[in-house]
């Protein structure tokens, strides 16, 4: 892609930014945002927690792959207005830590009001890239992430970060958007579809490979959605425009290319 990875990086903050001010949706075709989150995996119990901090965001539920315990520090990865630590945060319960990261000030000023609604005092958000981690090294028990990897320009280095702030033996389990086969240039060299997770997306043997090459040990795809199936993941102007969301040449072709995957994994005990 010839457009800059500081520009895609300041494209990403003013997506989400306005999504998080309530300027713009972060679902596809329509759907609202219980609808959507529905779609990907997540209970009626899980809405309900969650409440204010679901934005109708991500791909899939990696909460679904982690067996988190109680008392266990927690790190989520592109952390939102904090959906996914807050369903992490029941688990961990009062005497386990959650600590969302994320670049985005709208976003953390949101995940704060809502930590502050629902009595969540164990649950920190701290401002930072992904790619490296306001974090301590070997201090996190489990990292999830929910359709952020892909936004990043330097993907293998995001997987370096997650094995640094483990703890030997410590578990990840993330969702995320990759490519089964290459998209269609019109939509591989858009801006818009690479804030919308599309255009940023590698192929899957690639994205396992940079966890690999991380040091991060016992892989495993226990789901793997195929891009039809997704209609409702991908907002309306990721993939080629309103022309073709939801149908039409370009969608079906870029949608055939998709899809979204769970991996999960560990950092080896020392």
């Amino acid at each position: 892609m010839a457009v800059k990875s500081e520009e895609l990086k300041q494209a990403v903050q003013e997506r989400y930014a306005a999504i998080a001010r309530g300027e713009r949706s972060g679902c596809g075709c329509g759907t609202t945002t219980n609808e959507y989150a529905s779609a990907i995996g997540y209970s009626p119990e899980d809405l309900a927690i969650a409440g204010q901090a679901n934005l109708g965001l991500g791909c899939g539920n990696p909460l679904a792959l982690a067996d988190i315990q109680p008392g266990t520090t927690v790190l989520d990865l592109g952390s939102g207005a904090g959906f996914d630590a807050f369903l992490a945060w029941r688990r961990v319960g009062p005497a386990g830590r959650v600590i969302g990261v994320d670049m985005t000030d709208d976003m953390l000023a949101q995940a704060r009001k809502n930590a502050e609604t629902l009595g969540a005092s164990n649950v920190e958000f701290r401002k930072g890239f992904i790619e490296k981690l306001p974090i301590e090294d070997a201090s996190v028990d489990f990292v999830i992430s929910n359709c952020v990897i892909n936004l990043s320009t330097d993907k293998p280095a995001v997987f370096r970060e997650i094995f640094r702030v483990l703890k030997p033996g410590g578990r990840f389990a993330v969702s995320d958007i990759v490519l089964l086969a290459p998209l269609p240039e019109e939509i591989a060299s858009d801006v818009i579809a690479y804030t919308g997770c599309v255009a940023g997306a590698n192929f899957m043997n690639e994205y396992v490979t940079f966890a690999l090459d991380a040091g991060l040990a016992d892989l495993s795809i226990p789901q793997i959605t195929r891009g039809k199936d997704l209609s409702t993941i991908l907002a309306p102007d990721s993939i080629g425009g309103s022309k073709t969301c939801c149908g039409g040449s370009l969608a079906d072709e870029a949608e055939r290319a998709l899809a979204s995957i769970k991996l999960s994994g560990r950092k080896p005990q020392a």
